[in-house]
């Protein structure tokens, strides 16, 4: 469960980059009507729905409580990107495109927030895996010092 929780953390930060690509061809493209930003939405969809399945995943694996809620942030923080592009979307209806713009802005720093959390993820997913690894094969790191290690974060000396 825990490689395929992993491997599922590393497909969900390859979505989450290719979000920002589609993001720029989209605003950046010929056409910048809604057609151009398509591909933009429709993986907004994957990224709300993939870190639920990766949530569901981590609980059935009995993976640390953190990195369970930690990964169910990122449909958080996407829903909270709807909310902040359709709020933008009205202030631009109602004829103020200044306002609409701003608060578009918002969307962008919502992006780099979800990198963010999702490189979280990933990297206690690798440690998570790893530890799991060396464990079974006679390495010096104990699974549950490790689980501690992803729960709290790691100490610096």
């Amino acid at each position: 469960m825990r490689k395929t929780f992993t491997a599922l953390a590393a497909l969900l930060m390859l979505v989450v980059l290719a979000e920002f690509y589609f993001a720029a061809s989209g605003a950046f493209g010929a056409a910048t009507n809604d057609a151009a930003y398509r591909p933009h939405h429709l993986l907004g969809y994957v990224i709300f729905l993939l870190p639920l399945l990766m949530a569901a995943v981590a609980a059935l694996g009995r993976m640390p409580g953190r990195l369970i809620a930690t990964t169910a942030l990122v449909a958080g923080l996407t829903a909270v990107q709807v909310v902040i592009a359709k709020v933008a979307m009205a202030f631009g209806d109602a004829g103020d495109g200044t306002v609409g713009g701003l608060v578009f802005g918002l969307h962008a720093i919502g992006g780099l927030a979800l990198v963010a959390v999702v490189a979280s993820v990933v990297r206690q997913a690798r440690t998570l895996s790893k530890s799991t690894a060396d464990a079974r094969g006679g390495g010096d790191v104990a699974p549950t010092a490790v689980a501690a290690t992803v729960a709290t974060g790691p100490t610096v000396a």
